[in-house]
């Protein structure tokens, strides 16, 4: 037996998700976003902590 030489699929297969432009952030704004995304898991890692000690 061969191999099946019809490709299946979508029109769109080989394409990327496009991100829409109201969420994108300037290359300058990086920084800041990265930083808020630490200190977010920062804190919710220290309130795992906490509520473990409570019990």
């Amino acid at each position: 037996m061969g191999r099946d030489e019809h490709k299946t699929g979508s029109n769109n297969s080989g394409a990327m998700p496009q991100t829409p432009k109201q969420q994108k952030i300037q290359p300058s704004e990086m920084m800041e976003e990265i930083a808020n995304e630490f200190a977010e898991l920062r804190k919710s890692k220290e309130a795992k902590q906490q509520k473990g000690q409570r019990k």
